[in-house]
């Protein structure tokens, strides 16, 4: 065996990094975006628009909390018995693929806590934001994303009120950077109403939430009220895409790939389509609309093609003022996941829907196709102020959001964790 020298007190110390995985430390993940924080952004005021709270990590929190005696009962058996974090959920556990078979380790995430005070999402939420570098961070939830399509309507409402019960009174409460926006169970516009109601003072919501993967026509005249109170509020509408293979159009594709590619857009572009040929932006102008996770590479597509519909039967969309795309340009969306192997269409695309003062970073994380800030500050078109705009200006404007500094610095969260990060 060969002799290796002595390590020298005054020297480097040096951890030997564990392979990354579902139960790493958040600061060893994200190690390298800490890096770049310090390097390129750490002066950036940064927003993260959609990071996700993993509420399935911890079901049985949630469900305790459902106020309905016999569905919080059937909750429970379910998850104690057989379903576990599956549990009242209308996911296809054998469908999820998102961690290639684990391969991508950081996807859902059980990192230990031990010796940490306070609840674990927050401790690992908090580790993560001050190794993005992140001022604020707004949560949506994971396994929820697909509720629009549960056939038992009253199971989304008990859900609803109890994640909303969850996240207000467990989660916003232990950390004032993290903020989250209303989950609205759309399929009972009454309920809807109800809980915009019952949560318009709450410091932590600065917006509602509107799972997109649903048939929902969103200018039904059953959410007028709903609308109404959203608008008095002053508090943004956002649509949150996501897939759901049991749709009888997407049951021809056979990768995850493929749904993940066209869902995330299908979804969102039919719900822009009603709002704007159904003349929603006049009816209420004042809604600020926030389109999530569907990429931008349909923005554009999008504009051009309403705009074509418009002008060739205008008769039968007779709310309208002025073209579709012009509707659009003062819609707000999020950044991830974006697009990138043509610097060129990337370019032409933000400037068709004004990105400058439109769009706002978000990251996605913990899941699997996560963006780093770094996402934005290496675009090589963007003025240095669009970069701060989209990663944390645009959003202040938008969520009445503070825009003093609330991270540490990267320099003082690399020196906490010497040789490591």
């Amino acid at each position: 065996m060969p002799d290796f020298p002595t390590p020298r007190s005054d020297g480097p110390r040096i951890r030997e990094l564990a392979e990354i995985g579902g139960r790493s430390d958040t600061r060893d993940v994200l190690a390298h975006a800490t890096k770049q924080a310090q390097r390129e952004y750490d002066d950036y005021f940064i927003v993260d628009i959609d990071a996700h709270v993993s509420e399935d990590h911890f079901w049985g929190e949630v469900l305790e909390r459902i106020d309905n005696d016999v569905w919080r009962h059937i909750g429970m058996d379910q998850f104690g018995k057989f379903a576990g974090n599956n549990a009242l959920l209308n996911i296809q556990p054998g469908m999820s693929h998102q961690s290639v078979g684990g391969r991508i380790g950081h996807q859902g995430r059980k990192e230990p806590m031990d010796g940490e005070s306070g609840h674990p999402f927050v401790t690992a939420a908090r580790r993560g934001m001050d190794a993005m570098g992140l001022d604020y961070q707004v949560v949506f939830p994971s396994a929820m994303l697909l509720l629009g399509m549960h056939p038992q309507d009253e199971v989304e409402v008990v859900l609803g009120r109890a994640f909303n019960r969850w996240l207000t009174e467990v989660v916003l409460r232990q950390d004032d950077r993290l903020k989250g926006m209303l989950y609205l169970p759309y399929n009972t516009p009454e309920v809807c109403e109800e809980l915009v109601e019952k949560y318009a003072d709450d410091e932590g919501i600065i917006g509602y939430t509107v799972c997109s993967t649903r048939n929902n026509p969103v200018h039904s005249d059953v959410y007028t009220r709903l609308y109404k109170l959203i608008e008095a509020s002053g508090k943004p509408l956002a649509f949150h895409s996501g897939y759901h293979w049991g749709d009888p159009s997407f049951a021809q594709l056979n990768r995850f790939l493929s749904m993940h590619a066209l869902s995330f857009t299908h979804y969102n572009q039919i719900h822009v389509t009603n709002w704007i040929i159904n003349a929603m932006p006049e009816r209420f102008p004042d809604i600020k609309m926030v389109w999530v996770e569907s990429g931008l590479a349909w923005i554009p597509f999008l504009m051009q093609r309403l705009d074509h519909e418009v002008l060739m039967r205008p008769s039968e969309a007779p709310g309208l003022t002025r073209l579709p795309s012009e509707y659009m340009k003062e819609m707000w969306y999020t950044s991830q996941p974006m697009e990138r192997t043509s610097m060129e269409l990337l370019e032409a695309g933000m400037k068709a829907f004004n990105a400058e003062t439109q769009l706002l970073y978000s990251s996605d994380w913990p899941h699997w196709d996560w963006d780093a800030p770094s996402t934005i500050t290496r675009l090589p078109f963007l003025s240095e102020q669009a970069k701060r705009n989209i990663l944390g200006l645009n959003a202040a404007r938008v969520f009445n959001l503070p825009t003093d500094r609330r991270k540490p610095a990267a320099t003082s969260v690399l020196q906490q964790r010497p040789g490591i990060s």
